[in-house]
């Protein structure tokens, strides 16, 4: 059995975004929302709500229970210090946490996401199937592409 472990992350994301592109809408502010303080301009990416979805399954997957804070702590990026004289140095920001938390909202009313208590957010069940079925499918045409793959397969 294919776990998500046994795939690159990247491509894992890449077609689990796929997958989740009929199921989570992005929300019209979206278009104009920074990921963050760190940021100067929203995403380009056209796909990005679903590629970040994607994401942050399988970000809950690897290290549930998990609350926003602490994945908007992950998300976050350096933000650069005073332009003028550069005396100030770089300081880390947290990424969006409305943006975290409203498609975490998304893949729990889709069933693919539960809170548990205060602890955070968990996967359930119907969300490690679609992991791993994901997972096997990315994992088979590795294999097609990389013959020397074949036996993880």
């Amino acid at each position: 059995m294919t776990t998500l472990y046994d795939v690159p992350a990247d491509e894992l994301i890449e077609a689990l975004s796929d997958r989740l592109d009929d199921r989570i809408d992005q929300p019209e502010w979206a278009a104009y929302a920074k990921t963050g303080a760190s940021r100067e301009l929203p995403p380009e990416r056209e796909d990005f709500w679903t590629v970040r979805a994607a994401s942050l399954l399988r970000k809950v997957a690897v290290d549930g229970p998990v609350g926003v804070e602490r994945l908007a702590t992950h998300y976050g990026s350096a933000k650069r210090g005073s332009n003028r004289y550069t005396v100030a140095p770089p300081k880390q920001t947290d990424a969006s946490d409305n943006l975290i938390r409203t498609i975490l909202q998304q893949l729990e009313d889709e069933g693919l996401v539960s809170q548990q208590g205060d602890a955070g957010r968990v996967l359930t069940a119907e969300g490690r199937s679609l992991l791993d079925e994901t997972a096997g499918e990315v994992l088979a045409e590795i294999a097609a592409e990389r013959p020397e793959l074949e036996r993880y397969a």
